[in-house]
């Protein structure tokens, strides 16, 4: 065995080929033996040279092939524009050229080029200015490089982000199409329009805080007989489906029980007892409300209201002279939490002006200030309810509408609003 070099003995594995085999240095100085010629022919990407118009000077093997032209047929008998597409032209002429001619090069643009074939093959060029010793322009070097697997990357991109756009606006139209079918059946749990009560005025407004979401608070106004009516407003735990259930439960549950008796404290009790009974084997499954009944006095125009809460806020009375009432209900506890709940009752008399109101902890417990850290509050509500007495029912809820959407961004909760008042006689 023989060998030369420095290793072992004065020997030299010298340099290493394919499959790590051992190669003479002449014979690996052969291997990189390449003349300028060749690597300009040859090169993996299309060179060029032309005339300050445009006219072929000299083209490489690479760019020949790409093109299926015969060299012959090129050089000095065409331009360099004569190789591109219809939009390349178009592009070199009103943009290309005029930028070398400003700059002296140009760098990466895309362009494509027509083949023998009839196709287009899209490339990237770029070219430089080549000037004499005085500065005069003598030629221009252009190199084009093979595009087409960026091309392919970029179409598959392309489609990817169709496909992505494609799901979203799916999924944008799947959203509009569930928030409608949402809002049809929050709808269905809420009174369409509330019915004319003889001797007083009505209002009532729902704000849902999400509409991606089935809410759980209701509202209702019914005649029980007699001369009188019954009103509630509610809070069901939770939200989704589950409460939307709960929530149809204790509606119907309500005017049910108050058609049999309307006494406030028996009604609640009567749905304290059908929520538990139905929910005990399961995930417990609770509301607040308040119940109440109006006896108005055709002979005064006064109001008579007799009310039960289970652990709901209070409910409040603007009174026209001038400043507010709560009708406390202390003890009250949630409904459908305990088998034996009790039920604290409170009354009232509403006179002329005076109106009753009724809200969900939506609106108490959103969220003020500058970092949202503050609840709004039981006590603000009551001033701002006190610097509007004497206003009708409908005067009320549309301030009080006003207000929630001043507090939308922190609205985390769904609000309800019933106000029930005692209109002032038109002589006075």
């Amino acid at each position: 065995m023989c060998c030369t070099g420095d290793g072992p003995g004065g020997q030299d594995p010298g340099p290493r080929g394919a499959g790590d085999a051992h190669v003479s240095n002449a014979a690996f100085a052969a291997l990189l033996e390449d003349s300028a010629e060749e690597l300009y022919e040859t090169a993996p990407c299309g060179y060029l040279s032309t005339l300050m118009d445009g006219t072929v000077a000299k083209i490489n093997s690479t760019l020949l092939e790409w093109t299926g032209l015969e060299r012959g047929a090129v050089v000095g008998r065409r331009r360099f524009i004569d190789l591109l597409s219809v939009g390349g032209k178009l592009y070199h002429e009103t943009h290309f050229a005029p930028l070398l001619r400003m700059r002296g090069e140009i760098n990466g643009i895309a362009m494509e080029i027509k083949q023998g074939d009839g196709g287009r093959m899209p490339v990237l060029i770029s070219s430089k200015v080549k000037h004499a010793a005085d500065g005069e322009p003598l030629l221009i070097r252009t190199t084009v490089f093979d595009a087409r697997d960026r091309r392919a990357y970029e179409e598959e991109l392309l489609r990817e982000r169709k496909v992505a756009e494609a799901a979203r606006r799916r999924a944008e139209t799947d959203r509009v199409r569930l928030q409608e079918a949402l809002a049809v059946l929050q709808q269905s749990l809420l009174p369409a329009v509330l019915p004319e009560v003889p001797g007083m005025e009505t209002a009532a407004h729902y704000r849902t805080a999400s509409p991606d979401l089935l809410g759980g608070d209701f509202y209702d106004v019914f005649a029980v007989g007699g001369g009188r009516w019954a009103f509630f407003l509610g809070d069901v735990c939770g939200k989704g489906p589950e409460a939307a259930a709960v929530t149809s439960v204790a509606r119907y549950t309500l005017r049910t029980a108050a058609l049999h008796d309307a006494d406030p404290v028996s009604v609640l009790n009567t749905l304290n007892g059908v929520l538990h009974e139905r929910y005990a084997d399961g995930e417990l499954r609770y509301c607040t409300a308040v119940f109440g009944v109006l006896e108005p006095d055709p002979a005064t125009g006064r109001v008579g209201v007799r009310v039960a809460s289970g652990g709901h806020p209070p409910t409040l009375v603007a009174r026209a002279a001038g400043g507010t009432d709560t009708l406390n209900t202390p003890g009250g506890l949630l409904i459908g939490a305990l088998p034996g709940a009790r039920f604290t009752p409170a009354a009232t008399t509403l006179g002329p002006g005076d109106t009753l109101l009724l809200y969900t902890d939506g609106l108490t417990e959103a969220r003020t200030g500058l970092d949202r850290s503050e609840l709004y509050g039981d006590e603000a509500l009551t001033r701002f309810v006190a610097e509007r007495a004497g206003a009708s029912a409908q005067e009320l809820v549309d301030a009080l509408t006003g207000l929630l959407d001043e507090l939308a961004a922190g609205l985390d909760d769904d609000a309800a609003l019933l106000a029930l008042g005692v209109p002032v006689p038109a002589a006075a």
